[in-house]
């Protein structure tokens, strides 16, 4: 089980999915953290040891956010981010949370492949 965090830019769906394949997920909205800097969400995470899931690419930017500092960062990075294209995107990579700890991590995920950025396994 992974601990979570879905970002504002998604939709609730997607926490519906990982809560249904067991993992501990919190929202942006259900914390009433929406419109809040992507600092203070950042750092939100940082306390509760959360990975952070977002459409957000600022999230991207290892200067500003150095995986090494957050529990894990999976942004992603999609050209078709309606809510059907998220929650397939999202079941591809659930199985990978068994293998492939995002604690540290940046994964960067688009429609093909997901990049991993930072610590080791």
């Amino acid at each position: 089980m992974i601990q979570l965090k879905i970002d504002e830019n998604l939709h609730s769906d997607a926490a519906s999915l990982l809560r249904q394949r067991g993992h501990d997920v919190l929202t942006v909205h259900e914390q009433g953290l929406k419109g809040h800097a992507d600092v203070d969400i950042a750092n939100v995470c940082r306390q509760e040891e959360r990975t952070i899931i977002t459409l957000d690419l600022d999230f991207s930017d290892i200067r500003e956010y150095p995986p090494g500092d957050y529990h894990g960062i999976i942004v992603l990075r999609l050209k078709n981010q309606s809510r059907a294209s998220v929650l397939n995107v999202l079941g591809r990579i659930i199985p990978m949370f068994d293998s492939e700890s995002p604690v540290g991590r940046l994964w960067v995920v688009d429609e093909h492949q997901v990049r991993i950025r930072g610590g080791s396994s």
